[in-house]
């Protein structure tokens, strides 16, 4: 049974790992918003850009070293950090504008509407990442 899940776990080792870190990333991303709202009395969308700077900073870190084993440092590292913060503004836009919408404009519940951005955001992220971020040349 434990080779099975560890032969499971190789072969599907990029995914698991932006899994396990994109639940991490959400969860820093989510309390810091939760924390900004509810405790600071922020607005919604600087709540989400406070959140979503500290977030980025830590999904970086863990995508560089722990999903896509990214070794580049140089000039590499600085077109992986300059690709990762641009594909995750465009992402943060997108999201904003679904709060800014749906939550300001709108009235529904933030939270709700935060939840439901989180998750296309996320599916967005691993594509760029893989596709533009982190890619094997």
């Amino acid at each position: 049974m434990l080779d099975k899940i560890k032969s499971l776990y190789v072969k599907y080792r990029e995914l698991v790992n932006y899994g396990f870190f994109g639940v991490l990333t959400t969860l820093v991303n989510f309390a810091v918003y939760v924390i900004a709202t509810d405790v600071f009395l922020l607005s919604y969308v600087v709540s989400n850009v406070i959140a979503w700077v500290i977030a980025v900073t830590f999904a970086f870190t863990v995508n560089k070293l722990w999903v896509f084993r990214s070794a580049g440092g140089g000039v590499k590292g600085v077109r992986e950090f300059s690709s990762f913060f641009a594909a995750r503004v465009l992402t943060w836009l997108l999201e904003s504008g679904i709060i800014l919408l749906f939550a300001e404009k709108l009235g529904y519940n933030d939270k709700i509407v935060k939840g439901a951005a989180t998750v296309l955001v996320i599916i967005l992220n691993y594509v760029l990442s893989k596709v533009i971020v982190f890619r094997r040349r």
